[in-house]
């Protein structure tokens, strides 16, 4: 079997942009081989930020042929009266490149046909690739592309050089004016800048002998390792971070490890004014004790060999203490003045040109976090907390720290209130306002923190959408769905019973209140809830939730998040206890009746016939029992005494003629439906319950 080498050698490549690039070649690679009628046993991608590669291994020599059944004229004008074909024959022959002999009759839709078998033989696979690699190369797309040479080629940087090998030969094809080779390039300053590959196999060996470890997995582990053990041999440990290391091992091709100080003086820094500039700027693993103390010591990566180490490490040392200088200078800046001073700043700053400044957020956050304090009846301690925090929530903005290094938002202010002699619960409640900031961060902890969050988070989508920005498609640019997850997760975390229609009344009246922003308010609370009913259906339904369960919950009146949860778990065992049968088609009997009906009030009196009346007598007897589990939520229960009205409600049907003339005997048969409807969609709609 075969195996075909492509190397696409370029500029160095933004981190961020290598693994999308890989995924688009597989897609495009893959389609294209299926397509044409290629097998293949495996589809392998390499990559360094000078390099992608594409390897396939088990290619045949050519592809499979292609047999089809070809549908010609019909048999009555194929032939003349003599049995001769025809010119309408003759034609179709000659197209399919078919002999007589080759056709068959065969009957369609009731009418005799000529067919024909046309094999179609399969190309060179060689041939095949070489046609595809330049359009497979050109469909790369980039967040930003850039163009060189006077070329129309677009790519995310220069296009240098292009290897392509099929086992042993070179499958040569133009891409632009750049004409594909068997010359690829090492390491740019270890390694020659023309290596000739003879084959497929040499080609990892030649670029390893060149200071180029192609496999990305194998630099990402060598690098995890090789940190780990300069950590522990000072006594410490790597403060590891999946992230930083998925970055640097897509900035490397030979990486080598080194360990460099950290002046004492700036240990007495906050850790995060030490770790930020570590991390962020600079790409360097801190090391930390085992109580999770820094150390004085940073590990970065030289994307090289080992030689005047001694000389890098003292560079890099340099430039972290320039930075750790500024750091240390604001930071002594900043606790001169207590962080409450800050505050007035914020009437500087804009949020949002229609939505005021960032002083202006900050009084409606405190106001509505205030409101949900009220809302859950939350101690009066709690309260004081709420309010001090939400007052002081943005302050550590315009503080010199965060100005520089703005990753640090929230932590700075969890810092300096504490400096400032806040308590513990405020200072804390100022960092965890921007909880979760992605997908699996850590939730608030406290309650102050969590009712902060959802303020900060709601006042955000209330506004924007206020103002007509909803995000739309893949575009979101203020984060309303991040911050709408995040909202939810916090609920559902805390296990918050909180309307959601009426936190957005609170938002929406406190943006009328104290910015007296215009909008239609009534249109903009419907976009908004149903902006989340969208977040919610998808996370349940990613928590494993079935999506007619999720329907099924989201059907009824209740807007509590965790409410709703609570319904959807107790529903899905309910029905797997149950059995669906019994339950569906007792329910949307009722259901399709109760659609026809305007109210549910029933007149005793006016019920005449015996199961009727049954049904009227066994729903009154569990009507205020089940309203009594749902107050306490215990919906199942409260599903069990609904279903015990099966057998009485299939009575009703099958006996008693709903839709009769009689206007108030209609009506009242009616009402009495809706009423058991009604009730039983104060539980959830059984109705969009799918019966697999």
């Amino acid at each position: 079997m075969n195996k075909y080498l492509l190397e696409i050698g370029v500029e160095e490549l933004p981190a961020r942009f290598i693994n999308s690039s890989l995924e688009q070649m597989k897609n495009y690679t893959s389609k294209i081989l299926n397509k044409k009628r290629i097998p293949f046993d495996e589809m392998k991608f390499y990559s360094t930020p000078r390099r992608l590669v594409l390897l396939i291994e088990g290619l045949p020599d050519r592809q499979e042929d292609l047999e089809q059944e070809v549908k010609g004229p019909s048999k009555k004008i194929a032939f003349d009266e003599n049995g001769s074909p025809t010119k309408a024959l003759e034609g179709f022959m000659r197209g399919q490149g078919i002999k007589l002999e080759d056709i068959f009759v065969r009957e369609y839709n009731n009418v005799e046909y000529i067919f024909a078998n046309k094999i179609e033989k399969g190309r060179a696979v060689e041939e095949i690739l070489k046609d595809n690699m330049a359009d497979m190369i050109k469909s790369i797309s980039f967040p930003k592309s850039m163009k060189w040479g006077g070329k129309n080629l677009r790519f995310a940087r220069p296009i240098r050089w292009l290897l392509s090998i099929f086992n042993d030969k070179v499958l040569e094809f133009d891409l632009e004016g750049i004409i594909a080779s068997n010359i690829t390039r090492g390491h740019r300053f270890l390694g020659s800048s023309n290596i000739e590959v003879n084959n497929v196999e040499e080609y990892f060996l030649l670029l390893k002998d060149n200071y180029v470890i192609v496999d990305r997995d194998k630099r990402k582990e060598k690098i995890k390792y090789s940190c780990e053990k300069l950590a522990r041999e000072k006594g410490g440990n790597l403060l590891y971070d999946e992230d930083l290391l998925d970055e640097i091992t897509n900035i490397v091709e030979y990486p080598t490890p080194m360990i460099g100080r950290i002046k004492e003086e700036y240990l007495k820094l906050p850790k995060e004014a030490i770790i930020t500039p570590m991390k962020e700027h600079q790409r360097y693993f801190p090391v930390i004790n085992d109580k999770g103390m820094l150390l004085p010591y940073f590990i970065t990566i030289r994307n090289g060999n080992e030689e005047y180490l001694d000389i890098v490490i003292k560079g890099n040392e340099k430039v972290l203490d320039a930075r750790l200088e500024d750091a240390r200078f604001f930071y002594n800046e900043d606790i001169k003045e207590p962080l409450e001073n800050y505050v007035d700043n914020l009437k500087d700053i804009v949020f949002q040109e229609k939505l005021g400044t960032l002083y202006d957020k900050t009084m409606r956050v405190q106001k509505l976090a205030g409101k949900i304090g009220s809302y859950l009846e939350v101690g009066e301690e709690t309260k004081k907390n709420i309010e001090r925090a939400g007052y002081l929530s943005k302050a550590d903005l315009v503080t010199n720290m965060v100005e520089e290094f703005t990753e640090l938002q929230g932590i700075m202010g969890r810092e300096y209130a504490a400096e400032s002699g806040e308590n513990e619960i405020i200072s804390l409640a100022i960092y965890e306002q921007y909880l979760p900031r992605f997908s699996n961060d850590e939730l608030p902890t406290t309650t102050a923190g969590a009712i902060l969050s959802i303020a900060d988070k709601l006042d955000t989508i209330s506004g924007i959408f206020a103002i007509g920005i909803q995000p739309t498609g893949s575009q979101d640019p203020y984060g309303l769905r991040r911050q709408a997850l995040g909202i939810i997760n916090i609920i559902l975390d805390k296990k918050l019973n909180l309307s959601l229609e009426e936190l957005i009344d609170f938002s929406l009246y406190i943006y009328v209140e104290e910015n007296g922003l215009a909008f239609d308010y009534y249109k903009v609370k419907d976009e908004i809830l149903k902006f989340f009913d969208g977040r919610i259906k998808n996370m349940f339904i990613d928590m494993g939730i079935r999506y007619d369960i999720v329907e099924a919950v989201l059907g009824t009146a209740s807007d509590d998040i965790f409410d709703l949860k609570l319904r959807a778990d107790k529903l899905n065992l309910w029905l797997d206890k149950k059995g669906l049968d019994e339950v569906l088609s007792a329910f949307n009997r009722v259901k399709t009746l109760a659609d026809k009906s305007e109210n549910n009030e029933v007149k005793r009196e006016l019920l005449v016939k015996e199961e009727e009346l049954n049904l009227y007598d066994t729903f009154s007897s569990v009507e205020e029992k089940v309203i009594d589990l749902l107050n306490r939520k215990e919906y199942d229960s409260a599903l069990d005494c609904m279903i015990s009205l099966k057998e009485p409600i299939d009575q009703f049907l099958d006996n008693v003629m709903v839709m009769v003339e009689d206007e108030k005997l209609k009506n009242n048969r009616l009402g009495l439906i809706k009423k058991i409807s009604d009730t039983m969609l104060l539980i959830c709609d059984l109705s969009k319950i799918v019966n697999k």
